[in-house]
C-alpha cells in the first residue's frame, strides 16, 4: 500500500471531517515528505516523533492512552520500539482521550483492519493529579506565561481550576471527561491506579510479553502541596464525577 492509498483510508475512514481539514493536510504534507513506505503501520510510525504519546499494539490488539500527569512517559519511553503504531504528532491524535480515538482511530482499525482493540490508560487521584499539574506549571520555563502557577497557592489553583470558565493556568481538563466511554460502547477496558504501579507494570509486561525496565522522567519539581478543608470540598463537589470513577477502581 503507498502513501497515497493509505491516506486515501485514512479519509474513506471518516477519521476527520470538515473542522479536521488542517490535520488532514498536515498528514498530507507529512507522508509526502517522510516517503513513508508499504503499508498503514509504517504511514502512522512517520509521524513518531517528539514525545512519545499514544501508543498502539496491534497484535495484542492493545492501545495505551496518555492521561496527562499519570506517569505513563516511563513506560510509553520504554516501549516504544515495541508499538507498531506511536502517536506523538500532530496534536490533535497524541492526546488522544477515548471520545477522540473513537471518531478519528477505531474506525481506521474497524473498517481497514476489521479489529476491535482494547484500550488501556492510568488514572491519578484527582488531587494528586491537579497537584502534578501546579508543580509543573511552576517550572521556570512558564515565567511570565498565562499558564505560569508562579506566586500562586495551590488553593488558589485549585479554586481557579473549579470556575466554569478556567484560567489558562488552571484549564488542564478532567480525567474522567478523558477517560469518558462512548454512546456505541468504546470504553477503556484496562483502567489503573496512578497509585498501583505493580499492577500496571505486570499487566503490560504479561500482555506484550517482554520485560519493561522504566525510568524515572518528566517529573515535577516536588513540593508539600495540601488543600485546605474548603477548597477540597469545593473540588469534590464541582468535580465529583473524577473522584467517583478514581474511588471505584480496585
Amino acid at each position: 500500500m503507498g502513501s497515497r492509498q493509505s491516506l486515501a483510508l485514512f479519509a474513506s475512514c471518516s477519521l476527520w471531517d470538515q473542522k479536521e481539514n488542517i490535520a488532514i493536510t498536515n498528514l498530507q504534507q507529512a507522508a509526502w515528505q517522510a516517503n513513508v513506505g508499504q503499508d498503514l503501520v509504517a504511514f502512522c510510525a512517520a509521524f513518531s516523533r517528539g514525545s512519545v504519546q499514544m501508543m498502539v499494539f496491534y497484535d495484542e490488539r492493545l492501545v495505551l492512552l496518555s492521561v496527562p500527569k499519570t506517569g505513563t512517559t516511563a513506560y510509553q519511553t520504554a516501549l516504544r520500539d515495541r508499538a507498531d503504531i506511536v502517536m506523538a504528532d500532530p496534536p490533535e491524535l497524541k492526546h488522544a482521550p477515548v471520545y477522540r480515538y473513537n471518531r478519528w482511530l477505531r474506525p481506521m482499525f474497524e473498517r481497514v483492519c476489521g479489529v476491535e482493540l482494547e484500550l488501556m490508560a492510568v488514572m491519578r487521584n484527582p488531587i494528586d493529579w491537579l497537584g502534578s499539574w501546579y508543580r509543573f506549571r511552576q517550572r521556570p520555563f512558564l515565567d511570565g506565561k498565562p499558564t505560569s502557577t508562579k506566586g500562586l497557592s495551590f488553593d488558589d489553583f485549585v479554586r481557579a481550576y473549579c470556575k466554569g470558565d478556567a484560567p489558562a493556568f488552571a484549564n488542564v481538563g478532567s480525567q474522567a471527561k478523558f477517560l469518558e466511554g462512548r454512546p456505541n460502547g468504546c470504553c477503556v477496558t484496562h483502567l489503573f491506579r496512578y497509585e498501583d504501579q505493580r499492577a500496571i507494570r505486570a499487566f503490560l509486561e504479561d500482555r506484550l510479553e517482554t520485560k519493561i525496565s522504566l525510568e524515572t522522567l518528566n517529573a515535577s519539581p516536588r513540593m508539600d502541596l495540601s488543600l485546605s478543608p474548603e477548597v477540597e470540598r469545593i473540588l469534590r463537589r464541582k468535580r465529583a464525577e473524577d473522584f467517583e470513577l478514581y474511588e471505584s477502581l480496585s
